[in-house]
């Protein structure tokens, strides 16, 4: 305001030379927004020649004072100069006028007006002149209004785009706020027909999501407001709408004669009909209006959309499902509601309010954006389409019976969870509908189990946590002493060396034929291997005294994994052929050989690798140097694991194999589902055993047995 002359400007607004007008309301663009110059510029009279301008103005100038105007109507100034000759105007630019900055200016001011709220001192008059009613008058003498309005969502501009949003948002809050039960939706039709859903949806994907984010979530808010008071309407039958849609579900069906039956007779009753004829379309009972107690007009709005849009696999599907059993028929109608319902509950429907208010605080972030807006939701009939295809492919993989209806509606809330959840924003709807379909049951189930598993975690937390502890400790245990005795009992291997005694304590010759196979045991005192080498597998394995080689007990265990057999750099090029390809995994055991001045009585650290530990005792120098003892090459990746991870747990170490701690966690996981379920009877509360027979053992001898559950 510094300079610049209040007085002087709104003259200049009056001036007969469209230049000095023009220079004047460009001026007046950048000082309207200040409260302080407004007050000065209103007392001055400059809201007459503002209004004027509006009304007469053209090109630039139109332009700069339809901004004004907007900006002083945002300061709640001016709205006594507002009438219906204004509106009229602005809303014929809308329509006619086809420069950007005139339209963004017009979209502003129209915007303002029907977001004005009523103050408490308005008279009864004030619907006329502010919110949507004002502009209705308008709107009826020029028609495409609507359509002008949709269609600038297009637009190449963004703040066309958004003055264009602001203004839809406006009028569809005044229409759910203030229109009669039966006008709003009217009105909330049209603008789907025309294609708002699509246009907010591709907005809303953009890469202009920052020019445009609050306009966006306020629409994306607004829908929910529209699911929630859809769902808060009670189907009645004795509304004409509500009685039409259902009639429509019902023709649908082809259900033939038994058509004419929903006719209405002159006394209003219901003419005889098929007892099935509601349970035929998946309805529980024989009164459908009851059933959607829960979603309200919103699940009926579903189901008959998507009998409508799929008229032909609706009545494909009812015919496959009349060859079925009664207790194995998939009930339609039930599962469009259950998606309905859990699709309502993923949105947070019920607690937009509140996740709006958190919305627009966090817009300040750009990274929220994915977190902020959910575009899925304007795709509210696609997805449920998809999710009631899903429940029908679930309900067939697998053999689902009328008691496992729970069970599959669980089963479908964990599937659109994951699924939209895990979608980002950019995410195509056809993309979302093939993630629906192509989630195989398998999958699924597992996905549910660890659902499960986060709600035992919160549930129970600190103890749950403790109780695992234990288990993978004691899992650990079992699962050591599983591989030592796999040890204890012994296995073959094959001979990859080539020699019959090691060769690292071999001359030349002192060389043997090969002999292609090894059989490795554990002594019963768990200090000696004891080994021999046989040309092939007599009828029983050997024997403990059979094994004339022996080793102590190892001070560690080393493992590689190679592309072909390993060869002994001692080997001659004709023993090369004999040894055999198909072993890859070599386990070398390493220890020390007693010398004069060690009585091998020495406590061995273990380790998995070919270096001495630091840990050994004082009198290791009297030691020899750790060497190759024994070479094994398991003919399976579970003897090797077997052998390898039984020899470290002998020596006091951790398994390395992942077969081995895989059992071992599936030895606690089954132990953890055992202590879940081992609840007691007299836990339950002191009723809860009464009426019970213990059985009696009279009668039973030493060969009585019982089974629990297959085990």
């Amino acid at each position: 305001m510094d300079g610049l002359n209040v007085t002087e400007l709104v003259e200049r607004l009056g001036s007969d030379e469209d230049a000095v007008r023009k220079m004047a309301a460009f001026k007046l663009q950048s000082n309207i927004g200040d409260p302080s110059f407004t007050d000065v510029f209103v007392s001055e009279g400059g809201l007459t020649n503002l209004r004027y301008l509006t009304l007469h103005a053209s090109g630039n100038t139109l332009a700069y004072s339809l901004t004004c105007f907007s900006r002083l109507l945002e300061v709640d100034k001016g709205w006594d100069h507002i009438n219906q000759d204004v509106v009229e105007r602005v809303v014929e630019l809308v329509v006619t006028h086809p420069l950007v900055n005139i339209l963004r200016g017009a979209m502003a001011v129209l915007g303002a007006i029907v977001a004005h709220q009523r103050s408490p001192n308005t008279q009864a008059t004030y619907t006329d002149t502010f919110g949507f009613r004002a502009l209705k008058p308008a709107i009826a003498i020029y028609p495409h209004f609507l359509e002008k309005l949709v269609s600038s969502l297009s637009a190449a501009d963004h703040a066309l785009c958004a003055n264009a949003l602001q203004l839809i948002n406006a009028l569809m809050r005044d229409a759910i706020t203030n229109d009669g039960q039966a006008e709003w939706p009217r009105f909330i039709k049209r603008l789907q027909d025309l294609g708002v859903i699509k246009a907010v949806y591709n907005l809303m994907q953009s890469n202009a999501l920052q020019d445009l984010a609050h306009p966006l979530l306020e629409f994306q808010a607004l829908t929910k407001v529209l699911l929630r008071k859809w769902r808060d309407v009670p189907v009645d039958l004795h509304k004409p709408e509500h009685r039409r849609a259902l009639k429509a579900i019902h023709l649908a069906s082809n259900p033939g004669k038994s058509a004419e039956s929903f006719e209405d007779s002159e006394d209003g009753k219901e003419k005889k009909h098929n007892p099935e004829k509601w349970r035929r379309l998946g309805f529980e009972t024989e009164t459908p209006g009851f059933e959607f107690e829960e979603t309200g007009y919103l699940g009926m709005m579903d189901l008959a959309d998507y009998v409508r849009k799929n008229e032909d696999t609706f009545q494909t599907l009812l015919l496959e499902q009349s060859t079925l059993l009664p207790r194995t028929r998939c009930p339609i109608a039930r599962a469009s509601l259950a998606v309905t319902t859990i699709l309502y509950d993923r949105f947070e429907v019920d607690g937009s309010d509140l996740d709006d208010t958190k919305a627009y605080l966090a817009l300040e972030t750009r990274s929220n954006y994915d977190k902020i807006f959910k575009p899925l939701i304007l795709q509210w009939s696609r997805l449920h389409l998809a999710g009631l295809h899903a429940f029908f492919r679930l309900w067939k993989v697998t053999g689902a019976e009328r008691e496992d209806f729970l069970k599959l509606v669980d089963l479908v809330r964990v599937l659109l969870d994951a699924v939209i959840g895990d979608t980002k924003r950019d995410t195509s709807i056809q993309e979302v509908e093939e993630m629906v379909q192509d989630y195989d049951c398998e999958r699924l189930r597992k996905l549910q189990m660890e659902n499960l598993q986060l709600v035992y975690e919160d549930t129970w937390g600190h103890h749950l946590r403790q109780v695992r502890d234990e288990l993978n400790h004691e899992a650990l245990h079992f699962m050591k002493e599983q591989r030592i005795r796999c040890l204890l009992h012994g296995a073959w291997f094959a001979n990859g060396q080539g020699f019959r005694n090691d060769p690292d304590r071999v001359t030349p010759s002192e060389i043997k034929p090969v002999q292609l196979l090894r059989y490795v045991k554990l002594s019963h005192n768990r200090r000696y291997l004891h080994y021999a080498d046989f040309d092939a597998k007599g009828d029983q394995d050997p024997d403990l005294d059979s094994l004339h080689d022996k080793r102590n007990l190892v001070s560690s265990v080393a493992s590689n994994i190679s592309a072909t057999t390993p060869n002994s750099t001692r080997s001659s090029t004709s023993t090369l052929k004999h040894l055999p390809q198909s072993s890859t995994t070599k386990i070398t055991i390493h220890g020390y050989l007693p010398s004069s001045s060690w009585d091998g009585t020495s406590h061995h650290h273990a380790k998995h690798n070919r270096h001495p530990s630091k840990s050994t005792s004082e009198n290791s120098h009297a030691r020899k140097e750790e060497i190759p003892l024994l070479a094994l090459y398991p003919s399976s990746h579970s003897a090797a694991s077997e052998w390898l991870d039984g020899l470290l747990m002998l020596l006091g170490q951790q398994p390395i194999t992942s077969e081995t701690k895989k059992l071992t966690s599936l030895v606690a996981e089954y132990g953890l589902k055992i202590r879940l379920l081992n609840v007691r009877l007299d836990e339950l509360g002191p009723e809860a055993g009464e009426g019970i027979e213990v059985p009696s053992r009279e009668g039973l001898d030493e060969n009585y047995f019982y089974d629990i559950g297959g085990i």
